[in-house]
């Protein structure tokens, strides 16, 4: 009988991405240098794509 093989993920490295808060339970984690309020956008828009987000 066939073993089955393992699934061996990398965790990133945290230390070279900046943390985003989203709210008080909501951190996301972004490449350094990229934009913070547009990774914002972003990921409240996939959470709820009805939702109007106002500059």
């Amino acid at each position: 009988m066939s073993e089955k093989k393992q699934n061996n993920y990398d965790s990133p490295d945290v230390a070279k991405l900046q943390a985003v808060e989203i709210d008080h339970k909501t951190t996301i984690y972004i490449a350094k240098g990229a934009d913070p309020e547009e990774a914002k956008k972003r990921y409240l828009y996939r959470i709820n794509p009805k939702t109007i987000i106002l500059s």
